[in-house]
C-alpha cells in the first residue's frame, strides 16, 4: 500500500532517499506495535519506541532477517549499507549507522515497490 499513486522505480533512487522513506515505514511499524501492546502515556510510547529505531537496535534487527533476505534485498540492504552518508553518528559506530541505513533502505524498498506482506513478515521476526 502507497499513499501516494505516482509510479516510482525504486531501483532507479539512491540507497539513502530509500532509507530516508524506509526509515519512516519502520518507525510506523514500531509505533502500531508499541500502541497495540497496550494504551499507555505517549511519554512512554516515545521513550520504548527509540529502543527500536535506534542505530544499535536495527543492527540488532539486522542479525535476525539477514539469513531470511532475498538476493534482490541483500543486495539493497548492501546499497544502503555502504552508501555515503556525509556525517558521523553520534550514539553509534559508524559500523552500527551503515548497518541500520542500509535495514532502512531496504524498507524503503519494500515499501516503494508494494511488498506490504514482506514488510510485516520481516518485521515480525525482527521482534520473534
Amino acid at each position: 500500500m502507497r499513499f501516494i499513486d505516482k509510479n516510482v522505480n525504486a531501483k532507479q533512487l539512491s540507497p539513502l532517499n530509500l532509507a530516508f522513506i524506509g526509515d519512516c515505514i519502520y518507525e510506523i511499524m514500531v509505533r502500531e506495535m508499541l500502541v497495540t501492546q497496550a494504551n499507555r502515556p505517549v511519554n512512554d510510547l516515545h521513550r520504548e519506541s527509540i529502543k527500536f529505531v535506534s542505530a544499535k537496535a536495527q543492527t540488532a534487527a539486522f542479525e535476525k532477517i539477514r539469513d531470511c533476505l532475498t538476493d534482490e534485498e541483500t543486495t539493497v540492504y548492501k546499497r544502503g549499507r555502504n552508501a555515503k552518508v556525509g556525517h558521523s553518528p553520534k550514539s553509534a559506530t559508524e559500523g552500527e549507522y551503515h548497518c541500520a541505513t542500509g535495514v532502512e533502505a531496504l524498507f524503503g524498498y519494500l515499501y516503494l515497490t508494494e511488498q506490504t506482506d514482506r514488510i510485516k513478515e520481516l518485521f515480525s521476526k525482527i521482534n520473534a
